[in-house]
């Protein structure tokens, strides 16, 4: 399918940004769309009227669904389902009506998987561990049905990943900005909650570049869209330490004995993705730096 346009609902995040960038360098004219204030089409996913109105004027070519607000707790039970489980409705409903012909990209998560410390695939069963994966789940479930109704809709399933984008309640930026407080000499503690915990670290770049490697072809439809690799956030810590030129000996890490973490290792199998001849580039030292310095 020939580019012209593309709708990208969740433009203000990290994922949108580098998304739009790459569309660009398509020759595509990315139409990001955002509830916050900025250099996008203001509207909300939520709004189904909106987002029909915005599908039959702009007859885009693809749509994709990045809006989200990344978090697993439960006080974002109403939020996570209204951007994630109606925004897909909402974008599924408009395409079916308005541009038929349009391929939508649906992010998942592999939060929303079974998690037993092996890599996941997108073929692994579902598990509602938290609202966040409720939201997630029925949206793969909305894909699937328009599928029935002949719409192409694919789901790429996410994991860690990060960028100098990155908003501050994240790990890998609350790593980033306790260093820096010791680095200027505020303090010589680092409070991370389970520093043992085993992640992946993907640039979300590499990401943005699955996700046009999946809507690309017509044969797969679900992905994992990570890079095999899990480390512990130690191995990050001391990643972004060495950037900084701190010796481990300048701080402590202080944790949280009460802290029970979702998941011990989370951690995908690409080999889809890796099908279609795609693969996470930068490594973690390599996304540290990045960070650290951009």
């Amino acid at each position: 399918m020939a580019w012209s346009n593309a709708i990208v609902f969740g433009a203000s995040g990290q994922d949108g940004r580098y998304l739009c960038d790459l569309l660009r360098d398509r020759g595509a004219e990315p139409i990001g769309v955002a509830r916050s204030y900025g250099p996008w089409t203001r509207g909300d996913v939520r709004d189904p009227g909106f987002v029909e109105e915005l599908v039959r004027a702009t007859k885009p070519t693809h749509v994709f669904h990045l809006a989200a607000n990344s978090t697993t707790d439960h006080d974002a039970l109403f939020e996570n389902h209204e951007t994630i489980s109606t925004g897909t409705l909402a974008i599924l409903e408009a395409v079916r009506r308005q541009a038929p012909n349009a391929k939508v990209f649906v992010t998942g998560s592999g939060v929303q998987f079974v998690n037993v410390g092996r890599p996941i695939r997108e073929t692994d069963a579902f598990e509602a561990s938290s609202p966040y994966a409720v939201a997630r789940i029925q949206s793969v479930y909305a894909a699937r049905y328009y599928r029935t109704l002949g719409l192409k809709v694919y789901v790429g399933y996410f994991f860690h990943h990060d960028s100098p984008l990155r908003r501050g309640h994240h790990v890998s930026k609350m790593v980033i900005d306790g260093l820096r407080r010791i680095q200027r000499g505020e303090s010589d503690l680092l409070s991370v909650a389970d520093p043992s915990v085993c992640r992946e670290w993907v640039f979300a770049g590499d990401v943005a570049r699955g996700m046009l490697a999946l809507v690309d072809q017509d044969a797969t439809f679900e992905a994992t869209i990570g890079s095999g690799i899990a480390r512990p956030i130690n191995d990050w810590i001391r990643a972004c330490a060495s950037e900084l030129q701190l010796d481990d000996r300048n701080f402590a890490v202080v944790t949280d004995p009460e802290y029970r973490p979702a998941f011990r290792v989370l951690v995908s199998d690409p080999e889809t993705m890796r099908a279609l001849q795609w693969e996470a580039c930068m490594t973690l030292e390599e996304l540290a730096a990045t960070m650290v310095h951009g």
